[in-house]
């Protein structure tokens, strides 16, 4: 008697549960949602909010601020600007973001302006929503996933760094990458002593600068490391074999390298027509930002535009370019960013800092943390939480 190795049978193969109807979880969900957003936001009675905008952003965005600004006893005023890619602050508008309380902004000049930052420092509360331009997107599960959690995620990697000595943040991958970020014991008290590595990721915080959603970052390095000092010199070298980019529509086929000295790219590698475009783009170019991590567990890991993949353990490495680019200018006319910055992706970079491992091929070791489960079971499964499929 045979046996056929091969399935029977013409019908479509089912292994796993179907989706549940959505009349069955949307109206659960949406409340999931719409919590956390208000609790994120933390608008409170007498707030003097303003949103910098652009033409592009959903309208109903603007209307979800003004409906929770109204139900907190608070004022909402509205600036649109052209586009996004603003290179600094109007001089005109100063006075106007002195005299708010929280910004809500779409504007790629909101991280670094030096009037921005003062103004932080001065207790004014910052929110970038990036990766909230259509209200749709609370439709998602990393819209409804735990802020609370996110925070715990941040701060078990925070953990993880060693303190009171110098040490290097190094990334490496099966396709030979290998770049260093030297830390010394001060730089580490600067860089990780944020609001955002405390896992105060909230607008609840005064001083902050907070994404909503919360999925993208904090960098494992930037300029806050060196007390903002975008120009202050550090040997980050080696060379990174990125799978992908902002931009390009679908990951690399070839191995492309970049190589980095003194935080410049002084060569890009590979003869395929993604290299070439690299190649005119990068060199020249500075690392502003050295390992962006995702930390929220429901962000698509291969949805990388418009700023990089957010799911935990997946990096992005900011570059500013030495020249505004064409490429990003015909791909990608309405990006948020301006057309002098390029993102890298690395969707599975094992990442130490010293013999600390901090993301094993992909995976961010905080997600196994014992405080991690033991927060995530509060909210449910901890091994569908935090390790389960989008």
């Amino acid at each position: 008697m045979t046996h056929s190795s091969t399935p029977q049978g013409t019908g479509p193969f089912i292994g796993v549960p179907p989706p549940l109807l959505p009349s069955i979880t949307e109206t659960k969900h949406w409340f999931q949602a719409m919590d956390n957003f208000c609790r994120f936001m933390a608008i409170k009675a007498g707030d003097r909010v303003l949103m910098l905008t652009d033409p592009l952003l959903d309208p109903r965005v603007v209307d979800a601020f003004s409906g929770l600004a109204a139900a907190r006893g608070a004022t909402l005023s509205v600036y649109m600007a052209p586009d996004t890619r603003l290179p600094g602050i109007p001089e005109t508008l100063k006075p106007l973001i002195q005299e708010a309380t929280f910004v809500v902004s779409t504007w790629f000049c909101s991280i670094e302006d030096p009037f921005n930052v003062a103004m932080r420092k001065a207790g004014q509360r910052w929110v970038k929503i990036t990766y909230f331009r259509d209200l749709d997107v609370l439709k998602t599960p990393q819209a409804r996933f735990p802020v609370e959690l996110v925070s715990e995620i941040i701060r078990a990697t925070e953990r993880r760094i060693p303190r009171g000595r110098d040490f290097d943040i190094r990334f490496t991958d099966e396709r030979g990458s290998d770049l260093r970020i030297p830390f010394t014991a001060a730089m580490r008290d600067t860089m990780y002593a944020g609001l955002r590595w405390q896992g105060k990721i909230s607008a609840a915080e005064p001083g902050c600068y907070a994404h909503y959603l919360p999925t993208h970052g904090p960098n494992f390095w930037d300029s806050t490391a060196m007390k903002n000092d975008t120009n202050a010199y550090l040997a980050v070298e080696g060379v990174l074999y990125p799978q992908w980019a902002i931009g390009f529509e679908k990951p690399f086929a070839e191995k492309i390298g970049v190589v980095f000295k003194d935080r410049f790219v002084t060569e890009v590698t590979g003869e395929s027509d993604d290299a070439a475009v690299l190649r005119e783009m990068l060199v020249g170019g500075k690392l502003i930002e050295g390992g962006g991590c995702g930390f929220n567990p429901k962000a698509p890991r291969n949805t990388i535009y418009p700023a990089g993949s957010n799911a935990p353990g997946a990096l992005h490495f900011g570059i500013d370019l030495a020249k505004p680019s064409d490429f990003i200018r015909r791909v990608m006319p309405n990006w948020e960013e301006p057309p002098i910055h390029q993102d890298l992706v690395v969707l599975d970079a094992t990442v130490t800092a010293d013999d600390v491992k901090l993301i094993d091929k992909g995976f961010l070791m905080a997600l196994r943390d014992p405080a991690v489960v033991e927060l995530a079971a509060t909210f449910g499964d901890p091994v569908e939480l935090l390790e389960g499929s989008v």
